[in-house]
């Protein structure tokens, strides 16, 4: 479908592609994966022409249609309502329901046999082109990633860059070219948002090619993936986890080509260094000079993995209470977001507070940093001292100080040498450290204000999608930072891959409430398919007690024997409705045991106590049916 054959490009004097190759077929989902600054939205741009390469060339296939969302459509503003704005990728469709509207109004006038052919074929194209149903496709999609049905009709100026980038994205989706490519979308999505994302493009007809930090994205998502680095293109026959895997055995490989052929050549350079002067052994000396200069040089291996060990230090020990609340409500006009709910960081608490947009979490964060006032109690705790980052900080960054001067004023105490290497953590290497902070880009300015949070010895933590704006090596550091962490945070993120490395408690908010998990959130997600499955099960009916007991049939002349068998029946069945109740009870208490999230998370324990709560339920099958065949009998006598 597309080739790209030895292509070159410079910027500057600096080369970010030589002769570099690769080939996107139909059906492929690729993960265009590298450093940050290596190319990777570059390359995207050469693909769809807004560049051109210095030399080589693009192959595409005759029929092939591109869509590419990109960062620079944040900028974008319309006066139009959003459902509009999306709908706009049924170009064909719109002109064609305009060419019926004005043939509809021309025939109020002018009714004619030409016109009512015209309006016919007008209308089988409009059929032909789904037009009937564009609106509820386009209205399916803004809601699928995010939108609520009232916000269709807004315009698009009146949201954030991150929401009208989803307008953007929804149109790409609707428009369906044949390749799609996709600059960090998850960026600007929630988790409910990506997932929905990610089962779309699992069912899209076109080919995928994607630019994501999102590890647990791209293994979702993508069949192959694509490397940039050291100016080439190497492709991957596999998702995310199957190129670490791969490329590590492919290391290991050329490493040992590499240390293998040096060895050879020192041999070699040996014996030209002891032979060299002997004219007897000038022509083995030629011999030996000739194939070292026709080899073809193995690199060595460059680890672009190295990171540089960054380990937080902390003033002090908080005391055991971080924060509580208690009772404490917060509404934005009729929008609740809190509504009398408690709850309590202890120290050595990791929480990710997780959810779709819109649900509070950025208010929460607030809340706790104590610059969102709120209803009811807020207790801090003793020698808390807290550092947040979130997006409104980069205005407390001072513009016109370069970026180390920026992060010496923090007033850490920290050497330059280990400012300048906490830098070169978040992308930032040599000359760049002496760069104003008013030059930089929002992502650059973003990095700056999270190592600036990073390095003010905090023992509490809030950090609002601290991965947005990193590569997966910086992403690495902080996780491993976060590891050794000594003290307490609170995380909103919506990747899973970082949430899962970092967080020992979940938290989210649902009907005003702050609810807890405590566990990790491959626990929570555990905890939360039983639980949905568990309410999924529908409850055995109860049946309707019958007081068999005080049947008592008028005096008829029957045999004594069959008053005796009324009477043992009557007793059989008393005894079964106490089995039963005991049964049921017994049932109750292992419901409300399987629903605490302790027990989900101890598998081995869920397991045992599930396999008790099958056996009642098998028992109490079985004791319906007695208890039904019996009353039967009874009452056939």
């Amino acid at each position: 479908m597309i080739s790209v054959s030895n292509i070159t490009y410079f910027i500057g004097g600096r080369a970010l592609y030589e002769n570099a190759s690769a080939v996107i077929k139909p059906g492929d989902r690729i993960g265009l994966i590298g450093l940050n600054g290596k190319g990777k939205s570059t390359l995207l741009k050469i693909i769809d022409g807004t560049l051109t390469p210095d030399s080589g060339s693009i192959s595409k296939s005759k029929d092939c249609t591109i869509g590419f969302l990109n960062q620079d459509l944040l900028s974008f503003q319309s006066e139009d309502a959003i459902l509009t704005v999306a709908m706009g990728a049924f170009k064909e469709a719109l002109e064609t329901h305009k060419a019926l509207e004005k043939v509809l109004h021309e025939m109020e006038h002018n009714y004619s046999d030409n016109l009512v052919e015209k309006l016919s074929a007008l209308q089988e194209k409009f059929d032909r082109l789904d037009g009937y149903t564009m609106q509820s496709r386009a209205e399916a999609v803004l809601e699928g990633i995010g939108f609520s049905t009232s916000d269709l009709h807004r315009p698009l100026k009146t949201f954030s860059g991150g929401w009208r980038m989803r307008v953007m994205l929804a149109k790409l989706l609707l428009e369906k070219p044949s390749l799609l490519m996709l600059d960090e979308p998850t960026n600007h999505l929630d988790l409910p948002s990506i997932e929905w994302v990610e089962e779309y493009l699992r069912n899209y007809d076109g080919a995928v090619v994607v630019v994501s930090h999102d590890r647990t994205f791209l293994n979702n998502v993508t069949n192959r993936t694509i490397e940039v680095a050291n100016q080439q293109l190497t492709t991957y026959e596999g998702n995310y986890d199957y190129y670490l895997e791969e490329k590590e055995l492919r290391e290991e490989i050329q490493q040992n080509a590499f240390e293998n052929q040096q060895q050879k050549i020192r041999q070699a350079e040996r014996f030209i260094d002891r032979f060299r002067a002997k004219a007897t052994k000038s022509r083995q000396v030629q011999s030996r000079i000739k194939m070292i200069e026709r080899m073809d040089k193995v690199e060595e291996v460059v680890d672009d993995t190295a990171a540089v060990n960054f380990r937080f230090t902390m003033k002090q020990q908080s005391g055991r209470q971080i924060m509580e609340f208690e009772n404490i409500s917060k509404a934005y006009g009729d929008l609740k977001i809190l509504d009398h709910t408690s709850a309590k960081i202890e120290r050595g608490d990791k929480i990710a507070l997780i959810g779709a947009n819109g649900k509070g979490k950025s208010t929460m964060l607030r809340i706790l940093y104590g610059t969102e006032p709120v209803e009811g109690e807020r207790k801090p705790g003793y020698n808390v001292i807290t550092g947040f980052y979130a997006q409104h900080q980069l205005e407390s960054l001072r513009v016109e100080n370069e970026m180390l001067e920026e992060l010496k004023q923090a007033g850490s105490g920290k050497t330059e040498l280990e400012l300048r290497n906490l830098l070169g953590c978040f992308l930032f290497s040599d000359e760049d450290v002496f760069k104003k902070i008013k030059v930089l880009s929002g992502g650059e300015k973003s990095r700056v204000a999270l190592a600036k949070t990073l390095i003010s010895e905090a023992n509490f933590l809030l950090l609002d999608e601290p991965t947005n704006h990193l590569d997966f090596i910086s992403e690495n550091i902080l996780v491993q930072a976060l590891e050794q962490y000594q003290g307490s945070f609170v995380i909103v993120s919506h990747n899973r891959h970082f949430i899962r490395q970092v967080a020992n408690k979940i938290w989210w908010i649902e009907d005003g409430k702050i609810r807890e998990y405590p566990g990790t959130y491959d626990e929570y997600l555990y905890w939360k398919a039983s639980k949905e499955a568990a309410s999924a099960v529908q409850p055995v009916p109860e049946k309707p007690v019958v007081q068999v007991a005080e049947i008592k049939p008028k005096p008829t002349p029957v045999s004594q024997g069959n008053d005796k068998l009324k009477k043992d029946l009557n007793n059989k069945i008393r005894n079964i409705e106490e089995e039963i109740v005991k049964t049921e009870a017994g049932k109750s208490e292992l419901e409300t045991e399987l629903a605490k999230p302790e027990v989900y998370a101890n598998h081995e324990r869920f397991l045992e106590l599930n396999s008790k709560y099958s056996t009642l339920t098998s028992k109490l099958e079985v004791l319906n049916k007695e208890w039904e065949g019996l009353v039967e009998r009874l009452t056939s006598l």
